[in-house]
C-alpha cells in the first residue's frame, strides 16, 4: 500500500512538473519598459582631469524568445533608443555637459524553472548572453566645432527574472539585467579615455506565449 501511494505521488509530481514546463517550439513576446541605471563611477577622461557621470533613462522595450528545449529559450531584447545626459567635472569642480543616445540589443540563453506555488505558480528564470551597444547622436556642449564620439561596445550580459501568470499563456514579468558596457571616448578625433557605463537594467513587461 505504501509503495502504491509512493508511485502515485511520484507520478502526480512528474505530471505537475510537466504541466509547468514551457515546451520546446514555444515562442514568447514580452512588451514593457526598462530603466538603464549606469554604475555610479563612470570613469576618468583626459588623463584623469575629467570625472564622468552618466544618468539613467527609461524607454519601452520588446523581446522575443524561442524555446529550443523544454524551459530553455533564446531571447533577443530590443528597445527604442535610450538617451543619457553626461556630466564631465574637472578637478576645479567645473562641469561640462554632454549627451548621447544608444541602442543595446542583447541576445541571451535562458533557463525557466518550473512553477513555484508562492502562492501562484510563478516561474523564475536566469540567463546569460552578449550585449552589443551602439552609440549615436553624441554631443558635447564645449563651444562650436567640438565633436564627441563614443565607440560601440560588446560585453557579457546576465539576466534574472520572475514570470507571474494570470492566464494559461499570459504573464506579468519583473526582471533585472547586468550589462558590461564600456566605450572608448574621443574628442575631435583624439582618444580621451574609457567611459564605463556597465548598468543594471530593471524592467516590467507583459508576456504572451504562442
Amino acid at each position: 500500500m505504501k509503495l502504491q501511494s509512493l508511485v502515485l505521488a511520484t507520478a502526480a509530481a512528474l505530471t505537475m512538473t510537466t504541466a509547468f514546463a514551457v515546451p520546446a517550439g514555444t515562442w514568447s513576446v514580452a512588451a514593457g519598459a526598462h530603466m538603464v541605471d549606469p554604475k555610479s563611477d563612470n570613469g576618468q577622461l583626459a588623463n584623469g582631469t575629467l570625472a564622468v557621470e552618466v544618468d539613467d533613462d527609461i524607454r519601452p522595450t520588446i523581446s522575443g524568445e524561442y524555446f529550443i528545449a523544454n524551459n530553455v529559450g533564446i531571447e533577443l531584447l530590443a528597445a527604442i533608443p535610450f538617451h543619457h545626459d553626461i556630466t564631465l567635472t574637472d578637478n576645479a569642480g567645473n562641469e561640462i555637459d554632454a549627451e548621447t543616445q544608444h541602442l543595446p540589443p542583447t541576445l541571451s540563453v535562458q533557463y525557466h524553472f518550473d512553477g513555484y506555488d508562492l502562492p501562484m505558480n510563478v516561474k523564475p528564470f536566469v540567463g546569460v548572453g552578449v550585449n552589443y551597444t551602439t552609440f549615436f547622436k553624441e554631443r558635447i556642449y564645449l563651444g562650436n566645432g567640438n565633436d564627441l564620439e563614443l565607440d560601440d561596445s560588446v560585453g557579457v550580459a546576465g539576466h534574472v527574472g520572475l514570470d507571474i501568470p494570470f492566464a494559461p499563456t499570459e504573464s506579468f514579468r519583473i526582471d533585472a539585467r547586468y550589462m558590461d558596457i564600456k566605450t572608448d571616448a574621443s574628442l575631435n578625433g583624439t582618444d580621451i579615455g574609457e567611459v564605463d557605463i556597465s548598468p543594471w537594467v530593471y524592467g516590467v513587461a507583459f508576456v504572451k506565449q504562442f
